[in-house]
């Protein structure tokens, strides 16, 4: 199971409101263990940033030299769904979600309070279901 302390729940959020009304996206490192230690922004340069993402590949390679320098694996992949108050993943989410190990986190900022769901998506069963996480 994928632990977040609250520390980085919180910057996941700061970065779906700093981003809003398009969406935000970034990686998750971490431990073995499925404890996050890293968030890693990126720029969405999806051609309508407001209803997908698509991170910058400069910014997803310099998220991966990060980790490996600091011992870290890629546990997970979060954006955000601005408009939405229970977030789950689009048609476009699963078509893209070349990552099957990681876990997938969508923040929906359509209420008063965020609210960040977990998935594991299956892009070559064109499939999702929900996935556990803790705050920490």
């Amino acid at each position: 199971m994928l632990k977040l302390t609250k520390t980085l729940l919180d910057e996941i959020f700061s970065h779906a409101r700093d981003q809003s009304p398009h969406e935000c996206c970034g990686l998750i490192g971490g431990h073995d263990d499925g404890q996050a230690s890293n968030l890693y922004r990126a720029r969405n340069i999806a051609r309508d940033p407001s209803v997908a993402y698509e991170a910058h590949p400069e910014d997803l390679f310099s998220a991966q030299r990060l980790m490996r320098a600091r011992g870290e694996q890629l546990l997970g992949i979060y954006h955000s769904h601005p408009r939405s108050t229970e977030p789950q993943p689009s048609s476009t989410d699963v078509r893209l979600a070349y990552y099957p190990a990681a876990v997938y986190f969508i923040v929906g900022l359509g209420s008063s309070e965020p609210r960040l769901r977990a998935f594991h998506i299956f892009e070559q069963e064109n499939r999702w279901e929900p996935a556990e996480f803790e705050i920490i």
